[in-house]
């Protein structure tokens, strides 16, 4: 089993590398070698690297930067994925893909189903949407798996920011009124890998028959000023000597940006157990352990 890797110097990437270690010779090119920027060429390096797995979490993630650099954002997020997609489909090749809960427009409470009507309100999100399409569209075997809020113990990401920032300022002000399931890179990993077994031989009949779109995210639901908090008051429970006096709750108003934001970012878990029989930790748990 010939195993391609991309994204392992990202989070879920870097996450996944050592749960596949074992199971299979893994490839994994770096971004200058299976350049996703240039998705015409994707094809022959495809070609010459015949994977028979491809797992594919690298990604265009500069959700403000994306507004200015929409053609990066499509060739990595949309074109790219579409051509891995038909290349895959034509050789019966599976794919495993990721996806954002920035394809939905926020709105309401009700935590967004696989198949929740999507509305972007960003070029990331509509770069990320296309992408799912695509794969949908080859009709090749596939799980594109659906997450929001990652972060990680290393690389840049909100946990980080706030260890940082805490570290230096008396006071933080955080948006309050965008909700989700702030998720490690280490539970998506864990759970994709559990989707994976416990024969990857045959992943591309259990694509075939319960593949498509699921959601991956840790369990319950908490805003940025509700994780920025649990972060501080982890960080001081180990040790850690923090300036930070006041955690300010402010509104999405408040906090302007250039790419709008969803406020609701719930996503539904009932796929994930029923069909998978996987259930994730806690937010609050993942957090702890990272």
């Amino acid at each position: 089993m010939r195993i391609l890797l991309t994204g392992t110097a990202g989070q879920v990437g870097r996450a996944l590398l050592p749960l596949l270690r074992g199971r299979g010779e893994i490839v994994t090119p770096t971004r200058s070698e299976f350049d996703l920027s240039k998705p015409d060429a994707l094809n022959n390096e495809l070609g010459r690297l015949k994977p028979d797995l491809i797992i594919n979490p690298a990604a265009y993630t500069a959700v403000d930067r994306a507004e200015d650099e929409a053609e990066l954002a499509i060739d990595i997020n949309a074109k790219a994925p579409a051509a891995i997609a038909r290349w895959a489909s034509r050789y019966n090749v599976p794919l495993v893909h990721f996806s954002t809960d920035y394809v939905f427009n926020g709105e309401g409470e009700k935590p967004w189903r696989e198949d929740s009507p999507t509305s972007p309100l960003s070029v990331y999100g509509a770069s990320k949407l296309a992408g799912d399409n695509a794969i949908r569209a080859a009709n090749g075997p596939h799980l594109i798996v659906r997450t929001s809020w990652v972060y990680d113990a290393k690389g840049a990401n909100f946990l980080r920011t706030i260890a940082r920032l805490a570290a230096d300022r008396k006071e933080l002000r955080i948006v309050a009124d965008q909700i989700g399931a702030p998720t490690t890179a280490r539970v998506i990993a864990e759970t994709v890998a559990k989707i994976l077994s416990p024969d990857l031989h045959d992943v591309s009949g259990r694509f075939a028959r319960d593949g498509g779109i699921v959601n991956v995210v840790c369990a319950g639901e908490t805003s940025w000023h509700g994780f920025a908090t649990a972060i501080v008051a982890g960080l001081k429970s180990r040790g850690l000597k923090l300036e930070v006096e006041k955690i300010e709750p402010i509104g999405t108003k408040d906090f302007p940006t250039k790419a709008k934001r969803p406020g609701n970012s719930r996503l539904n878990l009932s796929r994930l157990r029923d069909v998978f029989g996987i259930v994730t930790p806690s937010w609050s748990d993942a957090l702890a352990r990272t």
